[in-house]
């Protein structure tokens, strides 16, 4: 209604000058009988009055398309009404559909593309690595350490660019099953056993239940659990040559991993943030390896598993995170 009456203004306006003005000459020219003026003037405020009610009805499916935000693309494709003014802008929405439908579809033929281009290049570029690492077995140390060192770095860039990759079709790459949690831990530790030996930092693995078995991706947890504990190793900041692994299951939740480290902690101001894309607060400053993506891909894999994952931190005492599991994810 708002919109129609701006719309309208002028031609009411207009209307009523020109009644004004019709009168004024009336009376000017010796026109005495106001009765009749009354009503003159009223049967014409009538006829314009219907006009405008008849003009607002025909075209209120048009004012109400204008005024109201579409929240989702078929909106646009609904119909107004049969006016000129109606179909002027059903054709002018459609076209907007149409347009905005081909961008988006070439948008994600181009997203495609490039993920599968980053997909086979990550997967070209471990191949090079391997070679590398087995002519560094032939050196003397400490150059052949160093070396092996550097690879394992840029094979922890490689795989955290082909997830991040992966998880915008994250719904596609999902493969629930049982697992075996400790038996995932253990996997993931000895991936990271030189990564702990160069740290002289060695997680301790306590299992509180004996054989738990959880429903989850299982290629999925293992980057979220070599994530956390990668992290662990990082920021002990050889403060300490231990990282906590405990595997339980409690009564009323359900399986948990808690991994605790005994590091430089995370400052309070920067906590809430540390799930944030490409954040990396205090710490990623002082360490320069960090990039800001491996917690945020772990929390949104972690949400997406319907999984929660919490964590607790004081600064030069340490930080523990909390993986947890709902009963009906839990198993055994």
């Amino acid at each position: 209604m708002k919109l129609f009456i701006k719309e309208s203004a002028g031609i009411i306006l207009i209307q009523t000058l020109q009644i004004t003005l019709f009168c004024l000459i009336l009376i000017l020219s010796g026109f005495r009988d106001y009765s009749i003026l009354l009503y003159g003037i009223i049967i014409s405020f009538s006829l314009f009055l219907s006009y405008l009610t008849f003009s607002y009805y025909r075209r209120r499916l048009v004012y109400k398309k204008l005024i109201t935000h579409a929240t989702q693309l078929d909106q646009l494709l609904e119909k107004t009404d049969q006016s000129p003014l109606g179909e002027a802008v059903n054709e002018m929405t459609q076209s907007y559909y149409q347009v905005f439908i081909t961008q988006l579809q070439q948008a994600e033929s181009d997203q495609t593309n490039h993920l599968k281009f980053i997909d086979r290049w990550v997967h070209q570029m471990k191949t090079p690595l391997s070679v590398i690492e087995l002519s560094a077995k032939e050196l003397d140390e400490p150059e052949s350490s160093n070396i092996r060192e550097e690879t394992d770095r840029l094979k922890k860039g490689l795989n955290t660019v082909l997830y991040m990759a992966r998880m915008r079709t994250i719904e596609e790459d999902f493969q629930i099953k049982p697992v075996h949690l400790e038996k995932l831990i253990q996997e993931v530790n000895q991936e990271n056993k030189r990564f702990y030996i160069r740290n002289n930092v060695y997680p301790k693995l306590i299992n509180k239940s004996n054989d738990i078995t959880v429903e989850t991706d299982e290629k999925w947890l293992f980057f979220i659990i070599d994530q956390l504990l990668h992290n662990a190793v990082k920021y002990t900041d050889r403060r300490s040559n231990r990282v906590e692994i405990v595997v339980a299951k409690n009564t009323n939740r359900g399986a948990e991993i808690v991994i605790k480290d005994y590091g430089v902690g995370i400052p309070s101001h920067d906590i809430k943030r540390i799930y944030q894309a490409f954040f990396t607060g205090d710490n990623g400053r002082q360490f320069r390896e960090s990039t800001g993506m491996g917690l945020y891909l772990a929390k949104e894999v972690t949400d997406y598993l319907g999984h929660k994952l919490e964590v607790e931190s004081t600064v030069d005492v340490g930080t523990t995170f909390r993986l947890s599991f709902s009963k009906a994810q839990t198993l055994k």
